[in-house]
């Protein structure tokens, strides 16, 4: 039986019928439909990396690290890269900016890593006379790391006195740091103890340029909206990026939890001042893959890191404005005439086109059109269309939550609890991909990357773009 078979059985269930909604409102469910596609083509391609990560996690670990390069595999081999010694040095940058004493917690849990090889970890501490508090807490824990001599592992405060934003946080710690691998961390996220040991690993496959780790909601538990947000984490951050990586077409590189080789960073000459730096960075690795195909980006669904999440809706709106913004100046702004499939390849290059510009921006502000018609139509009408929306996005994100707790979830028994949020997951996926929407117009509009948390007025205006 095929797909085809089935969908007089699937419409059957539906509160309303297609053919009955005027065509301005199937806009909205077509919209979701889309966005389910989206989910189940990535689920696909998820599932041949998770069945590897279950068939690794049930074979014995030998010796002090689970790093083990495979006899199969040299990380240079076909890629032009100089292979990696089994156990490499490997350079933490912590950007520092008003943690205070909660930078403690993200120190702590990189000096229990693990790993069996060095780590030295880069506390970099912006604007670090305003900071007083985090510079004085890191500091603290350089001490205590002398005191308790823990081999292998160094500790260095590196305090910047006058604040230049993230991107300038981490071109200072690249400067000093020594390791062929830089991981770049934010000072409020913390992180499972095997977390450097996995990200090693990573590496040591063919062509690996930049690991992608996973960032899981630390705060869950505080109320509804965390919890939300700790389901839409597990589902896009987690389940959706490993599809990306498996395809090679990853979009992002996430600023609080990503991993490079360090010559590959020198060589791109680090990260650029304004917003969005990491998602820039991951495009211009990205138009590399066309002139080096054996270049690879990956996602680690089993490298995890903890991050607390906005736990009110006026937080969580402030910050999405300025996440679903960023995507508008990056592609059309910044990167917009430089994007070509002879730099990014074909494959890359078609997946830029249709997410970054169809699935980032024309689809939100087309699903804000939507909800105007549903607004102006009558309430039967727009229920029937809101309902059938409504059932297609449930269906699929059950089914892709179920794929998730199969194969690619490393905490089934801590996920399975999220299920109960199934119903009232379309209608928060909605408020956010309409925002989104209201998001796009902004940066369009108000050029809003010019005014980012991210980094101070004078060093945003500088920005050409």
């Amino acid at each position: 039986m095929t797909l085809s078979d089935l969908l007089p059985y699937l419409a059957a269930l539906l509160p309303v019928r297609p053919q009955s909604l005027p065509p301005t409102l199937l806009l909205f469910p077509f919209l979701l439909i889309l966005e389910g596609l989206y989910l189940i083509f990535s689920t696909v391609a998820a599932v041949r990396q998770g069945w590897r990560l279950r068939r690794r996690r049930a074979a014995p670990v030998r010796g002090l690290c689970s790093c083990r390069v495979p006899r199969d595999a040299v990380a240079g081999q076909g890629s032009g890269l100089p292979p990696l010694p089994p156990l490499p040095l490997v350079s933490c940058i912590i950007t520092c900016y008003s943690e205070g004493n909660g930078v403690a917690r993200t120190l702590k849990s990189l000096l229990e890593q693990s790993y069996a090889g060095s780590m030295e970890i880069l506390a970099v501490i912006d604007g670090a006379v305003q900071n007083f508090a985090t510079w004085s807490t890191a500091l603290d824990m350089a001490g205590e790391l002398v005191v308790a001599r823990r081999p292998l592992r160094e500790l260095r405060v590196i305090p910047k006195w006058i604040r230049g934003g993230r991107a300038s946080t981490l071109n200072t710690g690249l400067a000093l740091a020594r390791g062929q691998i830089v991981l770049a961390l934010d000072g409020d996220t913390s992180f499972d103890t095997d977390m450097v040991a996995g990200v090693v690993r990573y590496f040591h496959e063919p062509g690996v340029v930049a690991v992608a780790g996973t960032l899981r909601v630390r705060n869950e538990g505080l109320n509804l909206l965390t919890r939300l947000q700790a389901l839409d984490y597990v589902i896009y951050r987690q389940l959706v990026r490993t599809g990306l990586g498996e395809l090679n077409i990853l979009n992002n590189i996430p600023g609080a939890h990503g991993a490079f080789r360090r010559d590959v960073l020198v060589a791109a000459g680090g990260w650029d001042n304004g917003s969005a730096e990491d998602v820039d960075m991951s495009l211009r690795l990205r138009k590399c893959l066309g002139r080096h195909p054996g270049w690879r980006m990956r996602a680690a669904p089993d490298v995890i890191g903890h991050t607390d999440v906005p736990a009110r809706w006026g937080e969580l709106l402030r910050q999405r404005l300025r996440w679903e913004g960023d995507p508008f100046y990056l592609f059309l702004r910044k990167h917009g005439r430089s994007l070509r499939p002879r730099s990014m390849g074909w494959r890359n290059w078609l997946y830029a086109m249709w997410y970054g510009l169809g699935f980032q921006m024309l689809m939100p502000v087309a699903l804000l059109l939507s909800l105007g018609f549903l607004l102006a139509a009558p309430a039967a009408a727009a229920y029937g269309a809101f309902a059938f929306g409504y059932c297609i996005y449930f269906a699929v994100a059950a089914l892709v939550l179920a794929v998730h707790l199969a194969v690619t979830s490393e905490r089934p028994g801590q996920d399975v609890r999220l299920a109960v949020l199934l119903p009232l997951y379309p209608v928060f996926i909605v408020v956010l991909r309409a925002w989104s929407g209201v998001a796009v117009l902004h940066s369009a509009i108000m050029r809003s990357h010019r005014d980012s948390s991210m980094a101070p007025w004078w060093v945003l205006r500088k920005s050409r773009y």
